[in-house]
C-alpha cells in the first residue's frame, strides 16, 4: 500500500511529477491483547485469552492458533481469538498465539506464572524489615506490604526467573512477606528485586547499595572501583544489592568526645561543590584547610542516594546507601574516621519530610491516573498538608513512617558513627493541614512537638549526646519548648545581617539581637545561628551588587564589601551559642544562589546547578584576610569567653555594641554599618588597659564611659585579657565619610503619604539637610526602577511616580553627608 501525491509551488506554476510513497510491506502480524502482559495467578483462577489478527495488503483469511507450553489448545478462522484459560500446574507457563495466511505468518506470546498456595507464617525470630544475614550463605528478606497479592524475589541467585522456591510467604496479619534465600556464595554481591501483584517491579527500601540503569555508567571508576554491571536484559528499574560475609571496617577513632552545643561552629558543605572531583575522598583530602580554619563539626548536605547523580540531596530515593556518585561506604567511614582524628564532628543533613518517585515504597502504593501516592499508601500522603512541601508528603503520624523513619536515625548513628542530624524542613513533620496558610503552619502544634519528642527518644536511645538540628523556622513557642528539651534549631539571620553588610540601615532591620538564644528566652544555647547557608543568598553577591554607595564610600568594591563581612562576622561570631557557615563563605563567596553551572547566568532555574568552585579566592589577600579573620573569632570562641549569659547587645541601629563578661575576662565589640562616620557610645565594662584583639594593639581606657568616632565599616573586639594574635594580612583604608546622625537624619526628612496613592510621592526636608540629593526606588529584588536628582531647600516637593506598578519599594534619598532608606508602598 502506498500514498501518492504531488507538491505544486503558491502560484501554481511549478509542479513535481507523482510521488509514490511505501507506507507499509504486504504482510500479517497478530497480537496478544489479553492478558496485557505477563500475568501471576493460583490454580483454579480463570482468565481470557485474546489476540487480534491484522492484514496488510492481502484479502485472504488467516488461521489463528492458540498454543500452551507448545500445546495446541484453541483455533480461530477469523481475525480474532478469545479463549477462557482454567489455570492448572504451578510454575512457569507460555502462552503463545500464530497467524498464518498463505505465505504470511506472525507469532506473539507472553508467559503467566502459577504460584504456590502458600500457608501464612510468621517471621522468623530476631527478623526485621528489610535484609538479615544469617551466616555466610543465607539471607532472609522482609517486605513490608500490606494488602498485595503476592510478592516473588527475582535476582542473580534465580537468573532473574520466577519461581515458587523464591516466594515469598505472608505472615498472618497480612502485613509483611518474607523468604529465606540459601546456597549464596559467601561475600558475592547479588543483584535482586521484589516481583510484586505480577505488574511492579521494585528495590528493597532498606537497601545499603543499590544500581541504577539510568545513572551508574556516569559514576568514574575512580570514584566507584569494581561496580558490580546492572543487569541489563534481565530486568528493569532500580535493583538492590546483597552480600553476606562484608568486611568488617575497623574504626581508628574510638574516643572521640563530640564539642558541647555551645561550642559549635559547624561547617556546612555540599560535597560536589567543595571539591573538584565532587567525591568524599577528596573531601577527606581538603580537612586540613578546615581544620587551620577552626571549625569543629562538618555538615554534609544529604549523602544517601538520591535521583540523580548531580544533586543537593534533597530528592532521596534510597535511605540506608551512601551515594555511589560521592564514593563508596568504606570511603565515607574513612573520612568520618579522618574527622574525628582532627577533632570535627560530623552531622549529615537528613531528608525525611518526603521522598521522590524513585523511592519503592512510594511505586507500591501508587496511583498512576491522579499522579500521586494512593489513599492506601502507608507512608505517604496523597497531597501535602503544608506549603513548601517537594516531592511526596510522609505522614509522620502514621506507625509504618514512625518505624521506617526510627530505622534510618538509628542506621547511620550505628553503621557510620555519625555525632547528629540536621532534619531538612523539620517544620513539615505534621498532619495538621495548614496548605495555602504559611503563617498558620508556624504556629505552635502540640502534635508535631510530640513526634519530634519521639523521633528524639529513638536517636538518644543509641547516642544520648547525638545532634539533632531543626530546619523548624517555626513560632518561638514551638522553638522555646523544643530547644529547652535538648533540640537545636536552626536560627536564620541572613536577612539582617546582609542589610548590614550593604550599609541599609533602617531602623530595626539590620537587629542582630535574635542571633542570641536569650534574647529569644530560651534556657539553653541551641539556636543555631547562621549568616548564610545553601538556602539564602551569598553575603558578598548582594554587597557587590546592591551594596549602598555615596561618593566616597562603595560598598560594591571588592575590598569594602569583604572588610564589612569581616565586621559582620565579629558581631556574629562573638554572639553565645552554636553558630554555622556555609561553605567559603569564609572566603567571601560571591557568586549567587541562582548562578548556572557557566558561572556567569542567574536565573532561578539555576538554584541547584554546581557553583564555580574557587580554592583561588584563598590567594587573594583581601579575601585571605577574611579568612584569617574568622579563623580569629573561631579562636576566640574556642577560648570559652563567649559562652556567657553575661552579655549586653546595644545592635539595633547602624552603630552598634556587644559586651560579654565571663570569669575575669571582658569583651566590647564595636562597629559601624553606616556608609558613613557614626560616632558610638561605648561602654567599657571598666577603665585600664583594653587590647584590640585582632592586632594585639595596647589601649588605655580612662573612662568607661566614651564616645568613639567610628569610620563606615571600622570595627574592633577589645579585650581586657591580652589573647595570642593571628598574623592577618593589612586592613584596608577606611575613607571618613562625614554626614549627619541617623536620628538627625529620620527626624529631618519625611516621606508620605505611605501607602502612595494617586502617583504623587510628597518629600519635606527640614532646613538641616536641605540642598541637592537624589531619589531612588527599588524592587525588592534591589534593582533600581526609578531615579531622579531633586534640589530641595525647605518645605515639600512632590515627585510623579505614576508610571510605576502597584508593588512594595524601598527608597534611598542620597547625599554628599548621608544616605535615608525606608520602605513604600505604591497603590
Amino acid at each position: 500500500i502506498s500514498m501518492n501525491f504531488v507538491l505544486r509551488s503558491a502560484d501554481q506554476s511549478k509542479q513535481t511529477e507523482d510521488l509514490f510513497l511505501t507506507v507499509y510491506e504486504p504482510g500479517l502480524t497478530i497480537e496478544i491483547t489479553e492478558p496485557s502482559g505477563n500475568l501471576i495467578v493460583k490454580e483454579g483462577d480463570n482468565f481470557q485469552v485474546s489476540a487480534k489478527s491484522i492484514y496488510l495488503g492481502t484479502a485472504a483469511p488467516a488461521s489463528l492458533s492458540l498454543y500452551i507450553d507448545d500445546v495446541l489448545t484453541y483455533t480461530s478462522a477469523s481475525d480474532t481469538l478469545q479463549h477462557t484459560l482454567s489455570v492448572a500446574g504451578t510454575g512457569k507457563h507460555w502462552i503463545k498465539v500464530s497467524a498464518e495466511s498463505g505465505e504470511y505468518y506472525s507469532k506473539d506470546s507472553i508467559f503467566y506464572f502459577v504460584q504456590e498456595e502458600l500457608t501464612p507464617a510468621d517471621i522468623p525470630a530476631g527478623m526485621q524489615d528489610g535484609i538479615n544475614y544469617i551466616g555466610e550463605n543465607t539471607v532472609t528478606l522482609v517486605l513490608y506490604a500490606p494488602d498485595k497479592e503476592n510478592v516473588f524475589v527475582i535476582g542473580d541467585f534465580n537468573n532473574w526467573e520466577l519461581n515458587n522456591n523464591y516466594q515469598l510467604k505472608q505472615t498472618p496479619d497480612g502485613n509483611r512477606w518474607w523468604v529465606t534465600i540459601t546456597g549464596l556464595t559467601s561475600g558475592q554481591e547479588y543483584a535482586f528485586q521484589y516481583y510484586i501483584d505480577g505488574n511492579l517491579k521494585i528495590a528493597e527500601p532498606y537497601s545499603e547499595k543499590i544500581l541504577d540503569p539510568w545513572n551508574d555508567s556516569y559514576i568514574p571508576e575512580s570514584t566507584y572501583p569494581n561496580l558490580k554491571d546492572y543487569p541489563t536484559g534481565k530486568t528493569t528499574g532500580i535493583v538492590s544489592i546483597l552480600q553476606t560475609n562484608q568486611p568488617d571496617y575497623e574504626w581508628q577513632v574510638t574516643d572521640f568526645v563530640a564539642p558541647a552545643n555551645e561550642d559549635l561552629i559547624i561547617y556546612e558543605t555540599h560535597i560536589q561543590n567543595f571539591t573538584h572531583a565532587g567525591t568524599i575522598n577528596m573531601l577527606k583530602d581538603s580537612l586540613n584547610y578546615l581544620a587551620q580554619l577552626g571549625i569543629n563539626a562538618i555538615e554534609l548536605m544529604p549523602v544517601n542516594e538520591f535521583e540523580g547523580n548531580i544533586s543537593w540531596g534533597y530528592n532521596p530515593s534510597f535511605y540506608f546507601a551512601f551515594d555511589k556518585t560521592y564514593g563508596t561506604k568504606t570511603d565515607f567511614k574513612e573520612f568520618i574516621d579522618a574527622c574525628h582524628e582532627k577533632g570535627i564532628a560530623v552531622i549529615i543533613d537528613m531528608v525525611l519530610n518526603h521522598s521522590f518517585g524513585q523511592s519503592p515504597m512510594v511505586q507500591l502504593y501508587w496511583n498512576s491516573e491522579a499522579n500521586e501516592p494512593s489513599a492506601d499508601n502507608p507512608w505517604f500522603n496523597q497531597q501535602p498538608t503544608h506549603d513548601y512541601n517537594v516531592g511526596y508528603d510522609m505522614n509522620h503520624e502514621n506507625d509504618a513512617t514512625k518505624a521506617f523513619c526510627s530505622r534510618v536515625m538509628k542506621f547511620w548513628l550505628k553503621e557510620f558513627n555519625i555525632d547528629g542530624y540536621r532534619f531538612d524542613l523539620a517544620k513539615g513533620f505534621t498532619q495538621n493541614y495548614t496548605l495555602g496558610d504559611v503563617t498558620a503552619w508556624g504556629h505552635y502544634d502540640a502534635s508535631r512537638v510530640a513526634i519530634w519528642e519521639q523521633y528524639a527518644d529513638t536517636i538518644r536511645s543509641v547516642k544520648d549526646n547525638a545532634y539533632i538540628i531543626l530546619e523548624h523556622l517555626a513560632d518561638n513557642s514551638e522553638e522555646t519548648y523544643l530547644a529547652n528539651n535538648g533540640f537545636m534549631l536552626w536560627g536564620n539571620m541572613n536577612y539582617s545581617y546582609n542589610e548590614a553588610t550593604m550599609g541599609y540601615n533602617e531602623s530595626g532591620k539590620t537587629d542582630f539581637s535574635w542571633a542570641n538564644y536569650l534574647n529569644r528566652d530560651w534556657d539553653n544555647p541551641n539556636l543555631v545561628a547562621y549568616m548564610e547557608s545553601h538556602d539564602e543568598e551569598r553575603l558578598m553577591f548582594k554587597n557587590k551588587a546592591y551594596g549602598n554607595a555615596n561618593d566616597q564610600y562603595d560598598v560594591k568594591e571588592l575590598e569594602t564589601g569583604l572588610q564589612r563581612t569581616e565586621a559582620a562576622a565579629a558581631f556574629f561570631y562573638t554572639i553565645p551559642g552554636p553558630k554555622m557557615l556555609w561553605e567559603w563563605g569564609e572566603l567571601g563567596y560571591d557568586y549567587s544562589i541562582n548562578t548556572c553551572d557557566d558561572g556567569v547566568t542567574i536565573n532561578e532555574g539555576c538554584r541547584l546547578s554546581l557553583k564555580p568552585i574557587k580554592w583561588d579566592y584563598y590567594e587573594i589577600a583581601a579575601r585571605y584576610r577574611l579568612f584569617k579573620v574568622f579563623e580569629a573569632l573561631f579562636d576566640l570562641k574556642a577560648y570559652g569567653v563567649t559562652n556567657t549569659k553575661n552579655i549586653t547587645m546595644n545592635v539595633t541601629g547602624a552603630a552598634k555594641a556587644i559586651y560579654l563578661s565571663k570569669n575575669d575576662t571582658n569583651l566590647a565589640i564595636i562597629g559601624n554599618f553606616d556608609i558613613i562616620n557614626q560616632d558610638l557610645d561605648v561602654v567599657f565594662q571598666h577603665t585600664g588597659t583594653w587590647y584590640d584583639y585582632l592586632t594585639g594593639e595596647e589601649i588605655d581606657v580612662t573612662n568607661a564611659e566614651t564616645t568613639i568616632k567610628l569610620k563606615p565599616g571600622e570595627y574592633y573586639i577589645y579585650s581586657d585579657v591580652k589573647f595570642e594574635v593571628i598574623d592577618l594580612p593589612a586592613a584596608p583604608e577606611i575613607p571618613s565619610v562625614s554626614g549627619i546622625s541617623e536620628t538627625e537624619l529620620s527626624e529631618s526628612i519625611s516621606v508620605y503619604p505611605n501607602p502612595v496613592t494617586g502617583g504623587q510621592l510628597n518629600i519635606h526636608c527640614s532646613e538641616a539637610v536641605a540642598g541637592n540629593q537624589l531619589l531612588q526606588l527599588l524592587n525588592t529584588s534591589g534593582q533600581l526602577v526609578f531615579s531622579q536628582e531633586i534640589n530641595i531647600n525647605t518645605g515639600v516637593i512632590t515627585i510623579d511616580v505614576s508610571g510605576l506598578n502597584s508593588s512594595l519599594l524601598f527608597y534611598k534619598i542620597i547625599s554628599e553627608d548621608y544616605n535615608k532608606q525606608g520602605v513604600i508602598i505604591i497603590e
